[in-house]
């Protein structure tokens, strides 16, 4: 999952995470998550400023949450799911590979 990357940005980690254009498609798609259209730049700050948790039980899944006072509805956080993986570089040595899964709002109380 390498081509099309919409953009990239490190966490507060210094960990590059991406979002192809694919992703974005599916998140946006109006049987997913269509309210995240006019936030997309709060996804980017999620991921480039929130604390992350890991998955319990698969390990290369992380959830990186942040509140926002501007969202849809009564949500009040952007949830971004990532996975990270790794690929085969040209040297044939393992290569981060850390792409968003999907992304939406949340009510978090």
């Amino acid at each position: 999952m390498t081509s099309g990357k919409r953009w990239t940005v490190r966490d507060r980690y210094q960990n590059e995470v991406y979002l192809t254009q694919e992703r974005w498609e599916h998140i946006t798609d109006p049987i997913n998550h269509p309210e995240m259209s006019d936030y997309e730049d709060h996804l980017r700050e999620t991921i480039r400023s929130s604390l992350r948790r890991q998955d319990p039980l698969q390990p290369q899944k992380y959830r990186y949450m942040r509140a926002f006072d501007d969202l849809v509805a009564e949500n009040t956080h952007i949830v971004a799911i990532v996975l990270y993986r790794f690929s085969e570089g040209p040297d044939r040595l393992p290569v981060r590979n850390n792409y968003i899964v999907t992304a939406f709002q949340q009510e978090i109380g």
